[in-house]
């Protein structure tokens, strides 16, 4: 297995309630540093710039005022395998279908509002960490 990074962001609903710290916990108790790490409140054109493969999507004007409402935390994980690591401390993206003991099934309020997003690919990982990221703000 190779070492891997990965985007992650913790969403507007889980700022809100103050979930940064347990999310970041469960990160790093599986094995994930965070080597990248920044409080931002995305521009509506940062969060369409950024969703804009979804753009054609019924959702999509729906997902962008969301994650506009609120402060996120964007962040870059490390480690083995750090995309598949991340999904599956994630969970599935639907809270209710969510593992028990997944970011999700514990703090995830609904499909929109599931508290974290993840890479879903090594490719689109370093697309997504490039853009929210300089090289020079990742330290490992």
């Amino acid at each position: 297995m190779a070492t891997q990074r990965t985007l992650s962001i913790i969403k507007p609903d889980a700022t809100r309630r103050n979930l940064t710290g347990a999310i970041n916990q469960r990160f790093e108790e599986a094995g994930l540093a965070i080597v990248a790490q920044r409080r931002v409140r995305l521009t509506e054109e940062q969060a369409r710039a950024f969703y804009a493969v979804h753009r054609e999507r019924a959702f999509y004007d729906d997902l962008c005022a969301f994650m506009t409402s609120g402060p996120v935390v964007v962040q870059v994980l490390e480690g083995e395998s750090a995309v598949e690591a991340n999904r599956t401390i994630m969970g599935a993206t639907n809270p209710a279908n969510a593992d028990p003991g997944t970011i999700r099934a514990a703090f995830g309020e609904s499909v929109e509002a599931n508290s974290v997003h993840g890479s879903d690919s090594a490719e689109n990982a370093a697309i997504e960490i490039a853009f929210f990221f300089a090289e020079t703000d990742i330290v490992g």
